[in-house]
């Protein structure tokens, strides 16, 4: 490991670390930030997926519950929409039943804080809110006597468990992001770079991952070795890192597609990681379409292609173990 000396000129300039728009005739996807859960609701595990999503209209959040499980009981879904619409919409309550039990949600997103960096999550000033049975399941935002006050509700004895999360960032040379490997342990900056400039600028690419300011992976040739993982140490602990770049170099003009998974633990096989992530690559497309512009109502109506990315990403051999997943989308302009 060495300690950083950005090898790529302009790192973290904002003009590389999002972007907007259409390029080469293919569909932009959107901004988004997904987040799984695995919460107690009923005396039963469910997943719980929230899903936050920023376009340059509108700037929404969605959470869906599963049900009791086949197909004629499929995930509940509220959206609550942030932007354009007023103000009122940033506050408020809804109720539904997921199987037999009743889950309500509140929300507070009035001055709910976010980055500079065009993340559609919040950063502080906010909470989220679900409750069942008078327990407060699964609580978002740092806000969280503001939370309990409103709901009137306790905290549950089983605290829910984040298994997954998901994010989507763009830029050109630069990408950037933040994640917690460990819930009891502080979060990690996260930077991957790369050398690649131009159609003729491919040959003899490089790429960086950089972790807390520290370049963690470095890899040459990159343009022959697209495909790949290594073992890094973060405070100590282990952490997979599985990296999917073909897209960047093979994936034709406009916007191509990069991979990485991080997965703190030991060492993973590395036919689950290339399934992972080709599952993960072929179903972005259907991931980020456009959804409907509903109201702030519950719905049964099935968000299946948020929900079967939860279902099928979702890493490790049933254990509780966290993975994080990077999607870098390459503007070429």
């Amino acid at each position: 490991m060495e300690e950083t000396n950005s090898p790529v000129p302009g790192n973290n300039k904002p003009e590389e670390s999002t972007a907007t728009g259409n390029s080469g005739g293919k569909t932009t996807p959107q901004c988004s930030v997904i987040i799984v859960y695995k919460a107690k609701i009923g005396n039963k595990l469910r997943r719980v997926t929230v899903v936050w999503n920023k376009t340059l209209i509108n700037h929404s959040l969605s959470i869906s519950v599963d049900g009791s499980g086949g197909s004629c009981d499929p995930p509940s879904t509220c959206r609550v929409d942030l932007k354009p619409w007023p103000f009122w919409s940033k506050k408020g309550f809804k109720s539904v039943d997921v199987g037999d039990h009743r889950v309500d949600l509140f929300w507070n997103l009035r001055h709910a804080k976010f980055s500079g960096g065009g993340s559609p999550e919040p950063t502080g000033s906010y909470y989220v809110a679900l409750v069942s049975g008078e327990e407060v399941v699964l609580l978002l935002g740092d806000l969280k006597k503001k939370a309990y006050k409103r709901t009137k509700a306790r905290p549950s004895l089983d605290d829910a468990k984040m298994v997954l999360k998901k994010e989507n960032v763009f830029g050109k040379r630069s990408f950037s992001t933040k994640a917690r490997f460990d819930e009891r342990k502080r979060e990690h900056e996260i930077v991957v770079e790369n050398s690649i400039s131009g159609v003729n600028g491919k040959e003899d690419a490089e790429m960086w991952i950089r972790i807390d300011g520290i370049v963690m992976m470095h890899v040459s040739n990159l343009q022959w070795k697209f495909r790949g993982n290594e073992t890094v140490m973060v405070e100590g602990s282990p952490v997979q890192v599985f990296w999917d770049v073909h897209d960047w170099f093979f994936g034709g003009p406009g916007m191509g597609q990069a991979l990485f998974i991080f997965k703190p633990g030991a060492a993973a096989a590395t036919a689950m990681a290339t399934a992972l992530a080709e599952m993960a690559l072929m179903e972005e497309e259907e991931e980020n379409e456009e959804r409907s512009e509903s109201d702030l109502s519950w719905s049964s109506e099935n968000e299946g292609k948020q929900q079967v990315v939860a279902e099928q990403n979702e890493c490790g051999d049933g254990s509780s173990e966290f993975c994080f997943m990077l999607c870098a989308w390459r503007v070429e302009k």
